[in-house]
C-alpha cells in the first residue's frame, strides 16, 4: 500500500500539513511531490515532512508538458530536475500530468519514477503498463530505476471530473488488487481536498480520503505492507537481484 500526493499549486502547499496530520492520526505515511518553479516551497515544510517519516519527490519544474516537447527540451530540464533532486534529498520523480518516456528518464538521478499507471484512459498519454506491480528499467547500465505505476483512480478524476460522492470505486479496485497480491498505489492532491467544510467547485471533502484510509486499516488489517515509494523501489530492486 503506497500513498502519494502531487502538489500542483500554492493552495496545495498550504494544505500539506493538514494532510500529513490526518495520515499520522490514522497510522499512515506518504510521499509529497512538489513542482519546483510554480510556487514557493518553504524548506521548513520539506524538512518537517521528512523528519516525521514522510517522503519528498520532484513533480517537474513547471506543471505543464514542456518537459516532453522534445529530446532536447527534456535534456535541458533534466539538469535542473537533478539539481532539485539533490537539493531536496529526493530519489523519486513524477512528471506533470504523468507524461512519460522511459528511455529519456534514465537521465534523471532517481531510484524510482512514478509517472505511469496500470490503466487510465482519462490521461492525455493513456498508454498504461497493464500491470499492478513495479517494473524495472535497466536499459542504461548505471542509470537503472524502478517504475511505480499508480493502480487506483486519481482523486481528481473521481471527485472533480466525474463528481463521485463516495469511495466505492476505490474500494472495488482495492479489493481486486488485494485478491491478486498487487501494489495499491494512489495519487491524491491536497489542492482539491477541502479541510474547512467549504467545498469549492474544484474541491471535495477530505473526509472521503479519510474514509479510504479507515477502510484500508480495518478491512485489510494485518494483510498489507505499507511503505513509502522509495522503500518499495529499493525492496523491488533487491528482490529482482535474487531471481
Amino acid at each position: 500500500m503506497v500513498l502519494t500526493h502531487d502538489v500542483d499549486t500554492a493552495r496545495g502547499v498550504a494544505r500539506c500539513e493538514q494532510l500529513m496530520a490526518l495520515e499520522q492520526e490514522l497510522g499512515f505515511r506518504s510521499s509529497f511531490n512538489f513542482v519546483a518553479y510554480d510556487y514557493h516551497l518553504p524548506p521548513a515544510l520539506r524538512n518537517k515532512l521528512v523528519s516525521h517519516g514522510f517522503e519528498v519527490g520532484v513533480h517537474g519544474l513547471e506543471h505543464n508538458r514542456k518537459l516532453y516537447e522534445s529530446a532536447e527540451s527534456f535534456e535541458r530540464h533534466a539538469v535542473q530536475i537533478n539539481n532539485y533532486l539533490k537539493e531536496w534529498g529526493a530519489v523519486g520523480f513524477r512528471s506533470p500530468c504523468v507524461y512519460h518516456n522511459f528511455e529519456w528518464l534514465h537521465q534523471l538521478d532517481i531510484i524510482y519514477e512514478a509517472s505511469a499507471f496500470d490503466t487510465d484512459p482519462f490521461e492525455p498519454q493513456s498508454d498504461g503498463l497493464k500491470t499492478i506491480f513495479p517494473v524495472q528499467q535497466n536499459k542504461v547500465p548505471g542509470r537503472e530505476y524502478v517504475v511505480l505505476p499508480y493502480t487506483l483512480p486519481q482523486d481528481f478524476t473521481m471527485f472533480i471530473l466525474f463528481r463521485e460522492k463516495d469511495i466505492s470505486i476505490w474500494k472495488e479496485k482495492l479489493r481486486w488488487i488485494a485478491e491478486h497480491g498487487g501494489m495499491a498505489l494512489l495519487i491524491t492532491h491536497p489542492d482539491y481536498m477541502s479541510f474547512d467544510g467549504n467545498i469549492g467547485y474544484d474541491e471535495y471533502p477530505h473526509e472521503l480520503y479519510r474514509d479510504l484510509l479507515d477502510h484500508i486499516r480495518t478491512e485489510y488489517e494485518g494483510q498489507y505492507w505499507h511503505q513509502l515509494p522509495q522503500e518499495v523501489a529499493c525492496f523491488w530492486n533487491k528482490s529482482m537481484c535474487k531471481l
